[in-house]
């Protein structure tokens, strides 16, 4: 599925503002990872870094920071949680945030009060479907996934 050419999954959990999305994992952490939309208004990205294992991360504390050549900032964190562990690839290669977004996730955490009580804050299916097509239409967001 996609809008202005941004790509959606709608089995993922989103955020009200569509910025990360959230996939639970069989062990019930989370992985965490950048919309399309946030990818595209952030340009090509240079430079990711997580927090190291075992943080604990407040609703507000970012789990990650990026920097691209348009801006630099947090990775928005909405739940209280425990980092588990960076991705990687990404780390080596922020660039794959640009180029795949929903395979190139960011981190995976655990949720301190459990993952049904996070995912309860976060739009999915049809709502959030609706709401990321707002968005990419009234900001007028043409998504582009090539590495740039």
């Amino acid at each position: 599925m996609e809008c202005n050419g941004c790509e959606f999954h709608s089995e993922l959990y989103y955020d009200s503002e569509y910025q990360i999305w959230l996939r639970r994992e069989h062990d019930d952490s989370l992985t965490v990872g950048m919309t399309d939309i946030s990818q595209t208004i952030a340009g090509k990205i240079l430079h990711v870094r997580v927090r190291r294992p075992g943080t604990v991360r407040e609703p507000g504390k970012p789990v990650a920071t990026i920097e691209s050549g348009k801006w630099a900032g947090p990775i928005p964190n909405f739940i209280h949680c425990v980092i588990v562990e960076g991705n990687i690839e990404v780390l080596e290669n922020p660039v794959l945030l640009n180029s795949d977004p929903y395979n190139a996730w960011i981190a995976r955490v655990e949720a301190s009060a459990g993952v049904d009580a996070a995912l309860d804050t976060f739009l999915t299916g049809d709502a959030a479907h609706e709401g990321y097509c707002r968005r990419a239409r009234e900001e007028d967001i043409h998504c582009q996934r090539k590495v740039r």
